[in-house]
């Protein structure tokens, strides 16, 4: 082992799980949204071709790909500008810009730096990225 700490596998490993379960709970906003599962009362009725619609499609496609590491850098880019821009549409509109806990917008907020973080740093072990030998 490395005199490091932490070894590099350690850190893969780490950015894998992170990712896996960053994804799974992403997918399941686009799956509430598209197929009513779980079931979130305020998506009942959605268009597929509204605002909110889109973000199911990029929350469901786009949680896919990262659950299971495919594209992770690119696909977490586009996720975490996407969550920038909920942030400002959905949350910072309401109030409050610089406190997330008032205007009910941690989440995003989190969302988009994790995205951002995967999309400099990889997919980490265990992806279709790493299989394919394009992981970082």
């Amino acid at each position: 082992m490395s005199s490091n700490l932490i070894s590099a596998t350690t850190t893969a490993r780490a950015l894998a799980v992170l990712r896996i379960v960053t994804a799974f709970l992403f997918l399941q906003h686009g799956t509430a949204k598209l197929f009513g599962t779980p079931h979130v009362a305020m998506f009942d009725g959605l268009q597929l071709a509204s605002l909110m619609g889109v973000a199911g499609v990029l929350e469901l496609v786009g949680g896919v790909l990262l659950l299971v590491g495919l594209f992770s850098r690119p696909v977490a880019f586009v996720l975490s500008g996407f969550m920038a821009v909920a942030y400002f549409m959905a949350h910072a509109s309401q109030g409050h810009v610089f406190m997330p806990i008032l205007n009910q917008g941690e989440l995003a907020i989190m969302f988009c730096f994790v995205f951002l973080f995967i999309a400099a740093a990889g997919g980490g072990a265990w992806s279709a990225d790493a299989a394919r030998g394009k992981a970082a």
